[in-house]
This record gives C-alpha cells, structure tokens and sequence, in this order.
C-alpha cells in the first residue's frame, strides 16, 4: 500500500510548500501531490495560490526521490498539446518522477471569473476522452496525426519523450458511471475516485466490467483514494482496511485541518503497519 501526501497548496507560500513537500520525502510518503486550480478553494479567497504545473517543476528540483503529481489536472484549463509538453518537462526534471493524473474540470466560478470556458459536463469527458489520447501520442510518437471532435493534430511532435517509458502513469480522476468509469476502463493507468467505502467498491467493480468487456485486464488498472486523517484513528485503519482488501493500493491524505503532529501522528502510528 502506498501513500501521497496533498501538500494543500492554498494560502501558501513557496517556502512553506518546499518544507511540506520535503517532509513528506523525508518521512515515507510515496508521493507528494499538489492541485490544479488558480484560486484558493477555503480560507481567504484573495490568498495566495500558486499555479500548479510550473509548482511541480520547482518541487521537481528540490527532491530527490519521491514522485510528483497535480490531482487532477482540468482538462479545460490547457490544450492537451502543451499540457504533455508541461509534463514531459516536469518528468525530465523529476527525473522520471510524474504521475500525470487529469479529470473533467468541475470549478465552474474559477472558470467565469478567469474567462475560461465551461462547457457541459458530458463535453467535458469528451474533451478528456480526446485529451489522453492526444497526449499519449505526443508522449510516444512522431508524426501524430489525430482528428476529434475538440483536438488535432496534424503531423505533430513534441521532443524529447518522457523518461518514463511509454509515458508517466496516466491517472484519471473521477465516478461519473455512464461516462467518466467506461473512460477509466479503456484509458487510465489508475483511477481516482471519491465517495464511502461501499460507493468506491461499487464503482470500482463497474470498471473491472467495463475493461473485461473491452478486452483489458482489470489488474491493469491501479485503485487510489482520498484518507481523511481528521477521524478517529480506528476509523482511518477501518476504511484502509475495507479498500485494501478491495484492491484500493493508493491512498492520498490530506494535510489535516489539526495541524502537523495530527499528520506526524499518521506517520508513526498508522502508516508502519500499511505502507509497503
């Protein structure tokens, strides 16, 4: 079992950032993960919130040894083109350290306030459906040519490829059952859901159906989650225990509203007897 520290970028600076992301290296954590909006989601909405991708390259650069990611990408925030381009650089930089993980996009009054389009949320997966697509072949191959609906790509590449053959592990974030999961089941490395025990097994299910029926080992498909550290510890150890068993091997925790000895409490007393 594995774990990824949400560093919980909002109303921080730099420096504080570099401290929790160096923590997180320093005690175990198998990732460090940061978001992709463009405003502080709580707290003071005119604080600080620095940029997520161009965040990751600085992270890049001051680790060493534990893997970096934004969770997830908005699909509607960047043209899949540069977005690979973004990440091939990061993944250089990291020396073979991204996890590229990407969704639909859901903060519509980010995207009113900055002008950026929103469009309806079945576009939006197909956006994202189109947007994997265009990125892996610009991450594997030269000469791509792709026509959808929302990208091209006419005689394109993009160099150097990523150091992570074919490309980093493509994440895809999301539970949408009539859309986002067949999406999940034909195009994701790992899948990142959200919801209670019994909802995240349900749906996790649903795509282990869909890549069967599409002719893709279910096993291919790597399960992650969110942990919450603000609940008993019983409690944490029960949902870590439910979703292990249920194939969950990735388990992102947040920054605790508690304040650093919550999460250093985590590190010593729940994390030994699960990360492996």
């Amino acid at each position: 079992m594995r774990f990824g520290l949400d560093v919980s970028q909002h109303q921080l600076t730099w420096d504080q950032l570099v401290e929790r992301t160096s923590y997180a290296e320093s005690v175990g954590f198998h990732g460090a993960w940061v978001f992709d909006h463009f405003k502080a989601l709580y707290g003071d909405p005119e604080g600080p919130c620095l940029e997520g991708w161009t965040l990751l390259a600085g992270l890049a650069a001051r680790t060493s040894t534990i893997r970096l990611g934004a969770l997830v990408t908005g699909v509607t925030y960047r043209h899949p083109s540069i977005l690979a381009a973004e990440a091939v650089t990061v993944d250089h930089i990291s020396e073979g350290r991204l996890e590229l993980a990407i969704g639909a996009a859901w903060f519509e009054q980010e995207h009113r306030e900055l002008g950026i389009g929103f469009p309806p949320g079945g576009e939006r997966i197909d956006m994202l459906d189109e947007a994997v697509q265009v990125m892996k072949l610009l991450m594997t191959t030269d000469g791509a040519t792709f026509d959808g609906r929302h990208y091209q790509l006419r005689d394109a590449s993009y160099n150097p490829k990523p150091v992570q053959e074919p490309h980093p592990p493509i994440w895809i974030g999301g539970g949408g059952e009539r859309k986002m999961l067949p999406l999940v089941a034909r195009s994701a490395d790992v899948w990142h859901g959200f919801g209670d025990i019994s909802t995240l097994i349900r749906k996790s299910e649903a795509i282990d159906r869909e890549a069967r029926a599409g002719g893709r080992d279910p096993a291919r498909i790597r399960r992650s989650t969110s942990l919450s550290l603000s609940e008993p510890w019983d409690q944490v150890r029960h949902r870590l225990d439910a979703l292990g068993e249920a194939g969950f091997d990735y388990f992102t925790v947040s920054w605790p509203s508690e304040g650093k000895d919550r999460l250093e409490e985590f590190v010593s007393q729940v994390m030994p007897g699960y990360a492996g």
